[in-house]
């Protein structure tokens, strides 16, 4: 008899492997539940093999349910099977059960491989969860797990991620120290982290200063600590390093000179940036297209307009090198020039040539047109956008109604304030001040509450500035019982008038009369 069981096990098992190989899953799941449903006897490597099938093809809550039904059997998952459970549930963030999973192999004297760890450490700390990643590795160590390069990398890239450099540096410290040598990601990661914190001469230290000699840095690290030098105006350190990087057989390339004229540019120093260029040619790196909008920006922000242009023309068109980025810069120059006609000019020629304008283009020049005070043609440059598939932002759309208001074009201002909701940009609490200014100047506060009234029903909120400015519109048209029922809304969401204001409608109250008052 228990012969006959057995073969029926065996047959069972040798069904169920058929069907996982002809990838017939569900044909499997069916035939175990077969075999644990009859007489002959199931054992742990049926679970662990059947869940561990489970976990390969992604079928997580079936996986999850036999784990449940089999612990009741005093059956349990090897470590192997465990470590591979975990590693799965990772893709899914199922938090609940890794944590189960993991207490479960700690009771039985388990401890997952170094493999599970890192997906899961690496999970915790891309959900930001830092804290608990470094709690499980605490435990991987009084488990007698040793972290790996691996690990390390994580948890360093994970720290810097999050702002934490001063733990970030001492797990850096504690690698090192073990013997590990970093590899290109945890370097970059160090190095990144520090020097967007401002932190170059620690960067510095961590790596070439300690490490010189051991580890062979790649060019994307001498970049960084480059880039980083140069953030700081430390361009002689940059150029130290530039050297250093050459003398151990790594060439700059073509980012170490980029991020070298970018520096030139931003300080103005014009001729070394052309030196630069000259000498990225001699070595055989040709500039590109940000190479030369670099040198086009210096030149704007120098006022060589003239030269820039032709620039620009001459030899970065002949190269194909010039894009909107080019136009762009000479068109916000001429503007901050006053020079808006020769900038809408250099607009029109950008379509000839090839190149379409975007949003930055149109931003520009609307601006400018509009500080001249010429609304209509922002206008016409605002219909030209939008005809080009090209939705303006909700801060040019503010800033456009904001200008209106001010020059008292308010039939235009409310215009484009339409046409901000009608192309399904939402209005903001600034948004709607800004016409809500111009309406209460216009001494029309009717259409003022209307649009108050809006905010309440539609949103935003109304803020503090949108109840001094209605408060303000009706008093001056003598609205005293509507500016009082605004007052006690303000006060409602916790908002409370300056002394000034406060006074001023107290007296109007009082007196009943605010033909002269002004807020």
């Amino acid at each position: 008899m228990y012969k006959s069981l057995g073969l029926h096990r065996l047959a069972y098992r040798a069904q169920i492997s058929s069907y996982v190989k002809a990838g017939l899953i569900d044909q499997a799941i069916k035939t175990f539940d077969e075999m644990t449903k009859s007489n002959c006897r199931v054992f742990s490597i049926d679970y662990n093999r059947f869940i561990g099938v489970l976990v390969s093809q992604s079928r997580y809550d079936l996986a999850e349910h036999y784990y449940y039904r089999m612990i009741p059997q005093g059956f349990s998952l090897n470590s192997f099977t465990y470590s591979r459970f975990i590693s799965g549930l990772c893709k899914v963030k199922n938090f609940i059960l890794i944590e189960k999973l993991l207490q479960d192999m700690y009771k039985l004297g388990y401890v997952p491989d170094n493999w599970a760890y890192n997906i899961y450490l690496n999970l915790l700390c891309c959900e930001n969860q830092i804290d608990l990643a470094l709690g499980v590795v605490q435990t991987m160590v009084e488990k007698g797990r040793e972290p790996d390069i691996v690990t390390y990398t994580i948890l360093i890239n994970g720290l810097c991620r999050a702002g934490r450099f001063d733990s970030a540096v001492k797990i850096w410290c504690d690698m090192v120290r073990k013997g590990f040598n970093p590899d290109e990601k945890a370097c970059r990661a160090l190095v990144l982290g520090l020097c967007r914190d401002g932190k170059v001469d620690l960067a510095y230290e961590l790596t070439l200063g300690t490490l010189r000699g051991r580890i062979q840095f790649s060019k994307s690290i001498f970049n960084s600590l480059i880039c980083g030098f140069c953030q700081a105006g430390r361009i002689d350190k940059a150029q130290a390093i530039k050297s250093f990087m050459r003398s151990n057989g790594c060439e700059p390339d073509l980012v170490t000179y980029n991020v070298l004229l970018n520096y030139c540019c931003d300080e103005l120093l014009l001729e070394e940036a052309e030196t630069l260029m000259r000498k990225m040619e001699r070595s055989g790196v040709e500039p590109d297209v940000y190479s030369y909008n670099e040198l086009l920006k210096g030149l704007c922000k120098a006022n060589r307009l003239d030269k820039a242009y032709l620039m620009m023309v001459n030899k970065m068109e002949a190269k194909g090198l010039c894009d909107v980025v080019s136009y762009n810069t000479i068109i916000k120059a001429l503007c901050k020039a006053s020079h808006a006609k020769k900038a809408y000019k250099l607009f029109e020629q950008m379509g000839g040539k090839g190149i379409t304008p975007n949003v930055v283009t149109f931003t520009i020049l609307i601006r400018a047109f509009l500080s001249e005070g010429r609304s209509n043609i922002a206008k016409k440059l605002l219909d030209q956008m939008t005809g080009l598939g090209l939705l303006p932002d909700r801060v040019l759309y503010t800033t456009i109604v904001d200008h209106l208001c001010k020059t008292g074009e308010m039939w235009m201002a409310r215009s484009v304030f339409c046409d901000m909701v009608e192309k399904g940009i939402t209005p903001d609490v600034v948004s709607y001040n800004a016409l809500i200014t111009g309406l209460c100047r216009a001494s029309r506060v009717s259409e003022a509450m209307h649009l108050y009234e809006d905010m309440h029903t539609r949103g935003p909120c109304p803020d503090e500035v949108t109840f001094k400015l209605i408060i303000g519109g009706l008093i001056r048209e003598k609205k005293l019982s509507l500016a009082c029922r605004v007052w006690d809304q303000m006060m409602e969401k916790g908002f409370t008038l300056d002394g000034d204001v406060y006074e001023t409608i107290v007296n109007a109250i009082r007196s009943n009369d605010a033909s002269c008052i002004k807020i």
